[in-house]
């Protein structure tokens, strides 16, 4: 039992000299095997529908940005954008038309208003007449009536006056002569009251004349005043054609937008590489009828690729940004890539979960968390791009 105890004590001392020799080499760094490789991995989706016509595009070949990648039928694209050009400058045309329109509507208007107003006093200006003209009339038809009533009342004394002196003829107590120049007298007086009775009917007539055109001119002061308030409408007449060239304005705004989106969706129909990298998934073929939003491909830029890494969240007490790392990946275990953190994740994986835990919700058992931790590649590091999103690596960060 004494020969035992200083090989048991060797043992001792080998086996603290080497948990000593890992703790020290270990000491100042964290490493984990739950880490992937990441990049950005951009879909390609169809903005057009159509039918495929061809799909220059290589499968897992590298494209340059502006790169043809998928071409689709442009004809129909083609078709309604003649038609919007179309439709743009048929809006163009009405829209010059109502803009010119504008300042000959409102000359216009102002003219009608002078004119309308100078047909009102004119027509006012007739009516004055006309009344004028009627108590002319009238007073002449007065004056008619009178010399009528005095021609008549001479005429009737002049045939009694020759009815008298017939009897006396007869018995020859007058001369012939006497007789003849009552007779005359009483003839003349009767032509006199003829003519006294003709100027009363020209006077009845003056005055029908007169109040005809008293009638007239107050239709013409109807007519003209009705002008006069449809002329004042000339500020809404003016409104509406402006607001007419308003519209206008505005349909060759909604023709251009209409141009524009036409444009926009020729230009869809070509289906170009918005960045460098390499194509994958893709899942078109020519031939093929595409709706909008379908997936065609997706693109890796495999020159900007970096490490997830999910240390434990008791990992984390001393690892800082900017902090050297190394990793593995188990595709090529031989060859180690050099890097340094660049950040580290707001909240852990669970959180980001689409069942995020709730530990309030239940009885709680601790589980130890793990926070993603993103790091980046030195430069040069990958020139031949053979790391692949999702390949596996060990990192070990060094945080001392």
């Amino acid at each position: 039992m004494s020969k035992r105890i200083p090989l048991i004590i060797a043992v001792v001392v080998v086996i603290a000299i080497g948990i000593g020799a890992w703790m020290w080499l270990t000491a100042g760094r964290e490493s984990t095997d739950d880490a992937q490789v990441e990049a950005h991995v951009t879909p390609i989706a169809a903005r057009v529908g159509g039918t495929i016509l061809s799909v220059p595009a290589p499968d897992n070949q590298l494209v340059e940005a502006g790169t043809l990648l998928v071409q689709i039928d442009p004809r129909d694209y083609e078709i309604a954008l003649t038609r919007a050009e179309a439709e743009l400058a048929n809006a163009e045309a009405e829209a010059v038309a109502a803009q010119s329109n504008v300042p000959i509507t409102s000359a216009t208007a102002t003219s009608n208003v002078a004119n309308a107003r100078g047909g009102l006093t004119q027509a006012e200006a007739s009516i004055g007449e006309a009344e004028q003209g009627l108590e002319a009339a009238k007073a002449r038809l007065a004056t008619a009536q009178a010399r009528l009533r005095e021609q008549e009342a001479n005429a009737t004394k002049a045939s009694r006056d020759v009815e008298r002196l017939r009897p006396l003829l007869t018995k020859q107590e007058i001369p012939q002569q006497q007789f003849d120049a009552a007779t005359a007298d009483a003839e003349a007086k009767r032509a006199a009251a003829d003519s006294a009775q003709a100027q009363v009917q020209e006077a009845e007539v003056a005055i029908r004349v007169a109040q005809s055109r008293l009638v007239q001119a107050q239709a013409g002061r109807e007519q003209a005043a009705a002008g006069v308030q449809q002329a004042q409408t000339a500020p809404q007449q003016v409104s509406a054609i402006r607001a007419r060239a308003a519209s206008a304005e505005a349909r060759v705004k909604q023709a251009q937008a209409a141009v524009k989106q036409a444009q926009l969706n020729l230009e869809y129909a070509t289906v170009k590489a918005p960045i460098k990298g390499v194509v994958s998934r893709k899942s078109v073929e020519p031939g093929q009828v595409v709706q909008p939003g379908q997936p065609l491909m997706t693109i890796i830029p495999l020159d900007r690729i970096w490490i997830t890494a999910n240390f434990k969240e008791t990992q984390l007490a001393e690892m800082r940004a900017g902090q050297t790392a190394k990793v593995k990946v188990d595709a090529y275990g031989s060859h180690e890539f050099t890097g340094k953190v660049d950040s580290i994740a707001a909240a852990t994986g669970a959180r980001f979960s689409l069942l995020p835990p709730d530990n309030a919700t239940g009885n709680f058992v601790k589980v130890v968390q793990r926070v993603p931790v993103k790091i980046v590649l030195d430069a040069d590091q990958d020139r031949d791009h053979v790391l692949r999103p999702g390949m596996s690596v060990t990192p070990t960060v060094y945080t001392k």
